[in-house]
């Protein structure tokens, strides 16, 4: 089974289970309860600090999980023997085979970091808004596959990598705060996004070809 599509067929299953306790309501003090009654307990002011607290009262703390992760997570990929055969493995899973890499386990181990970040990201985007919602995630999506093919540009990497899916989000999230600013209408958000996206791929690609024709 490809893996996008086991990706995809997994998330609505996921995002379908998660509805069924809280019948589709968000998690949060006063949420109505199938009592009748409403809920009590709040949010500690530790962890909304995750989401909210802002260094020196300018940056705020997510951006510095970020860059700790995207650290950490580069040192991992570039500086370990089981970095590059993750690379390898995503690259071209047979010959990473027929080299020896045991690809089934290098794919369920991204599977699990990736989750495991996922997770991370999910944590602070509850602590910013202050409530639980399964839905509250649904428009990065599209922010998060921007961030990560713009990585693609950055140094003319040409391939994935932690540094430029850092770059990525921070230019994408700049880039939406900046149209907040300016009193954009939001339907156009998605139209800037996927433009800015459309100039990387063509500038990725572009780049890429220049340096095989070079080759030849």
């Amino acid at each position: 089974m490809p893996d996008l599509l086991a990706t995809l067929g997994m998330m609505f299953v996921l995002v379908g289970l998660q509805r069924i306790p809280t019948e589709g309501n968000s998690i949060a003090t006063g949420m109505a309860l199938p009592g009748g009654g409403t809920a009590q307990g709040t949010f500690s002011a530790a962890f909304l600090a995750l989401g909210r607290h802002r260094l020196w009262d300018l940056v705020p703390l997510s951006v510095v999980f970020l860059v700790a992760i995207a650290v950490l997570v580069w040192v991992f990929l570039e500086l370990t023997r089981h970095g590059r055969l993750m690379y390898a493995t995503g690259s071209n899973a047979q010959a990473a085979a027929l080299a020896g890499v045991d690809v089934d386990r290098y794919r369920v181990l991204a599977y699990v970091l990736s989750g495991v970040l996922a997770s991370v990201g999910g944590i602070l985007l509850a602590a910013r808004l202050g409530r639980g919602d399964v839905a509250s995630g649904n428009n990065l999506l599209l922010d998060s596959v921007a961030a990560a093919l713009i990585g693609y540009a950055v140094l003319g990497a040409s391939r994935p990598n932690a540094f430029g899916t850092a770059i990525g989000a921070l230019f994408v999230g700049i880039l939406l705060q900046g149209l907040t600013m300016l009193n954009a209408p939001y339907y156009t958000q998605d139209f800037v996004k996927g433009a800015v996206l459309v100039v990387a791929l063509v500038f990725t690609f572009a780049l890429t070809g220049r340096r095989a024709g070079a080759r030849a």
